[in-house]
Protein backbone atom coordinates (compact mmCIF):
# COMPACT_ATOMS: atom_id res chain seq x y z
CA UNK A 1 0.00 0.00 0.00
CA UNK A 2 1.31 3.76 -0.53
CA UNK A 3 2.08 5.55 1.71
CA UNK A 4 -0.04 8.98 1.74
CA UNK A 5 -2.40 11.14 3.53
CA UNK A 6 -5.48 10.10 1.52
CA UNK A 7 -6.33 8.22 4.86
CA UNK A 8 -6.69 11.82 6.81
CA UNK A 9 -8.44 13.74 3.87
CA UNK A 10 -11.36 10.86 3.73
CA UNK A 11 -13.54 10.10 6.54
CA UNK A 12 -13.99 5.90 5.42
CA UNK A 13 -17.34 4.64 5.39
CA UNK A 14 -17.82 6.72 2.59
CA UNK A 15 -19.01 6.50 -1.33
CA UNK A 16 -16.76 6.21 -3.95
CA UNK A 17 -17.42 6.93 -7.85
CA UNK A 18 -14.80 4.53 -9.92
CA UNK A 19 -14.65 5.43 -13.76
CA UNK A 20 -13.95 2.11 -15.95
CA UNK A 21 -13.37 2.67 -19.63
CA UNK A 22 -13.13 -0.52 -22.00
CA UNK A 23 -14.09 -1.66 -25.33
CA UNK A 24 -17.60 -1.53 -25.77
CA UNK A 25 -18.77 -5.30 -25.44
CA UNK A 26 -22.71 -5.82 -24.07
CA UNK A 27 -21.08 -7.56 -20.96
CA UNK A 28 -19.11 -4.61 -20.05
CA UNK A 29 -20.94 -2.97 -17.33
CA UNK A 30 -22.58 -6.55 -15.71
CA UNK A 31 -19.24 -7.22 -15.42
CA UNK A 32 -17.96 -4.02 -13.22
CA UNK A 33 -21.11 -4.74 -11.20
CA UNK A 34 -20.20 -8.49 -10.55
CA UNK A 35 -16.80 -7.13 -9.72
CA UNK A 36 -18.06 -4.14 -7.54
CA UNK A 37 -20.40 -6.68 -6.02
CA UNK A 38 -17.35 -9.31 -5.15
CA UNK A 39 -16.20 -6.64 -3.01
CA UNK A 40 -18.58 -4.40 -1.90
CA UNK A 41 -21.90 -6.01 -2.22
CA UNK A 42 -24.53 -3.49 -2.66
CA UNK A 43 -27.61 -2.18 -5.12
CA UNK A 44 -25.82 -0.96 -7.86
CA UNK A 45 -26.71 1.32 -10.95
CA UNK A 46 -23.89 2.44 -13.21
CA UNK A 47 -24.08 5.10 -16.02
CA UNK A 48 -22.71 4.38 -19.33
CA UNK A 49 -21.81 6.67 -21.47
CA UNK A 50 -20.40 5.59 -24.90
CA UNK A 51 -17.43 7.19 -26.66
CA UNK A 52 -18.26 9.58 -29.27
CA UNK A 53 -17.11 6.53 -32.39
CA UNK A 54 -18.89 4.08 -29.86
CA UNK A 55 -16.05 1.83 -29.41
CA UNK A 56 -15.73 2.05 -25.37
CA UNK A 57 -17.44 2.79 -22.95
CA UNK A 58 -16.83 4.81 -20.16
CA UNK A 59 -18.48 3.47 -17.02
CA UNK A 60 -19.19 5.26 -13.55
CA UNK A 61 -20.03 3.39 -10.44
CA UNK A 62 -20.37 4.50 -6.47
CA UNK A 63 -19.13 2.20 -4.63
CA UNK A 64 -19.23 2.29 -0.20
CA UNK A 65 -15.79 2.04 0.73
CA UNK A 66 -13.96 1.43 4.34
CA UNK A 67 -10.60 2.10 3.94
CA UNK A 68 -7.63 2.78 1.29
CA UNK A 69 -7.19 -0.51 1.04
CA UNK A 70 -10.40 -1.04 0.41
CA UNK A 71 -10.38 1.73 -2.60
CA UNK A 72 -6.87 0.18 -4.06
CA UNK A 73 -8.04 -3.73 -4.10
CA UNK A 74 -10.94 -2.38 -5.83
CA UNK A 75 -8.90 -0.72 -8.23
CA UNK A 76 -6.79 -3.54 -9.05
CA UNK A 77 -10.01 -6.06 -9.81
CA UNK A 78 -11.84 -3.70 -11.64
CA UNK A 79 -8.27 -3.28 -14.09
CA UNK A 80 -8.08 -6.92 -14.42
CA UNK A 81 -11.36 -7.30 -16.24
CA UNK A 82 -9.73 -8.14 -19.72
CA UNK A 83 -11.71 -5.37 -21.62
CA UNK A 84 -11.02 -2.76 -19.16
CA UNK A 85 -8.06 -0.19 -20.54
CA UNK A 86 -8.43 2.61 -17.64
CA UNK A 87 -9.48 2.63 -14.32
CA UNK A 88 -10.07 6.63 -12.72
Amino acid sequence: MQKTSFDELVEFPCHFTFKVMGLATPELPDTVVAVAQKHAPGDYSPSVKPSSKGNYHSISIKVQVTSQQHIETLYRALADIEEVRYVL
